[in-house]
């Protein structure tokens, strides 16, 4: 893969999640980075402005998935966001897509929504990018 091509930064603290989502969205063409926790992220990712998206986990040990919406750091800016977590409350989902998340699911999501909410994303990434071009 090429750094043409979208990547997918998956945010999870939980393992098994974190590689069954690596190895579907790879499966499926995309490239695929994961961190278990956002300040893992938020020190290692590396998204050199590339089309790709967040998908990111509600509830983690350490900063949240709704704080790093909020606070997302201008080099991560052009990512947009897809929750998926075990712990949806109705006011989390609500914020999440308040602020501009693609979509918000629960798990276990079906592989289908979660390909196509991380599609959708990615076409937002990349219809932003030709935004600012």
């Amino acid at each position: 893969m090429s750094h043409a091509d979208p990547i997918v930064f998956v945010v999870d603290d939980d393992p098994a999640v974190r590689t069954a989502l690596a190895r579907l969205l790879r499966t499926a063409g995309f490239a695929a980075d994961s961190f278990g926790s956002v300040e893992e992220f938020l020190a290692r990712a590396e998204p050199e402005q590339r089309l790709g998206c967040l998908v990111l986990d509600l509830r983690m040990p350490g900063q949240c998935g709704l704080e790093l919406q909020r606070t997302l750091p201008t080099k991560f800016a052009h990512l947009p966001i897809v929750f998926l977590t075990a712990h949806a409350d109705p006011d989390g989902c609500e914020r999440a897509m308040a602020a501009g998340a693609v979509d918000f699911l629960t798990k276990p999501a079906s592989e289908q929504a979660f390909l196509d909410a991380v599609r959708e994303a990615i076409n937002r990434s990349r219809t932003a990018r030709a935004g600012r071009s």
